[in-house]
């Protein structure tokens, strides 16, 4: 359960999903931004070329009605930058821990004598330049 727990963890923390996301609710944002330029600035300057005539009063409240939306959007679009750098910071900081654990749980190494090469503290040969390791050590002391 507990690694099923972790893979729905990495699934749903990958960096294109909250990209898609974060799409979606723009484009649902924008969408309200677009519909209220149509019906509140479009349609009334329209409506003027086909005859239909709309009061001052009726043009202030269209103008209103966009620029609410247009805010509305503006006010989302901040709040998610901030939400994104937010979730970004977080997985910089949890992509670290992991590399530190890493690093931590990497077998420890060590010199050989003859070419400086780090290998692995149980090596009895070195992989890079085939001396024998254990003979160099006895020489040593």
């Amino acid at each position: 359960m507990k690694k099923l727990f972790e893979e729905f963890k990495q699934f749903a923390l990958k960096g294109n999903m909250f990209d898609m996301a974060i799409g979606i609710i723009i484009g649902g944002a924008f969408t309200s931004v677009v519909t209220a330029l149509t019906d509140n600035l479009i349609r009334p300057l329209l409506d003027l070329f086909t005859g239909t005539v709309h009061s001052l009063n009726e043009v202030g409240g269209f103008a209103m009605n966009f620029l609410s939306a247009f805010i509305n959007f503006l006010i989302t679009a901040v709040i998610l930058f901030f939400l994104m750098k937010l979730i970004n910071k977080l997985m910089t900081i949890g992509k670290k821990k992991q590399a530190e654990e890493e690093a931590e749980a990497a077998p420890p190494t060590k010199k050989c004598p003859y070419c400086m090469s780090d290998i692995d503290i149980n090596a009895t040969r070195c992989p890079h330049c085939t001396s024998v390791i254990e003979e160099a050590e006895e020489k040593a002391e």
